[in-house]
């Protein structure tokens, strides 16, 4: 076998493993003054809440965002349900050419009465799970309350 210029050498044989050897059992190393433990418990960040649990979440930038599971090629635009996973949304156009995807943020636009610029399809542009994000500083709650009496009309 052809010696490729690579040696194993065996646990403990490394540059500080005499050092290491001397300290005896239940001792640490002394701290450089200065040094700080790196840790949770040192975040310089706040802790965020966990989202809530549903279809309606606010992410880390601040804007809200709606979970859909869209329904194309419906007899008409509605909402469906609201469960804790997404918002079903029946959508009367093909899903052909993003024609379903402009027909979801124009109905949604409308049902939670923001302009049509401030309701952006964020992901799932090929998918029936989709997310949507509004521009606009508005509450999860208030949100929820406006797609929930949509379902209810129906």
């Amino acid at each position: 076998m052809l010696g490729l210029g690579c040696r194993l050498r065996p646990l403990g044989a490394g540059r500080g493993a005499r050092a290491s050897a001397r300290l005896s059992a239940g001792t640490e190393m002394p701290k450089k003054a200065g040094a700080t433990t790196k840790g949770k418990s040192q975040s310089k960040e706040p802790e965020r809440p966990l989202p809530p649990l549903g279809p309606v979440a606010v992410d880390p930038k601040g804007c809200v965002t709606i979970a859909i599971h869209a329904k194309p090629g419906s007899k008409q635009n509605a909402i469906t349900d609201v469960t804790a996973e997404a918002v079903s949304v029946a959508i009367a156009a093909p899903p052909s050419e993003g024609e379903a995807n402009a027909e979801l943020c124009r109905y949604l636009s409308k049902v939670l009465e923001l302009r049509k610029s401030d309701v952006v399809l964020d992901k799932g542009g090929k998918s029936r799970e989709k997310v949507v994000k509004l521009l606009v500083s508005t509450t999860p709650e208030e949100i929820v309350e406006k797609l929930e009496k949509q379902v209810e009309k129906k």
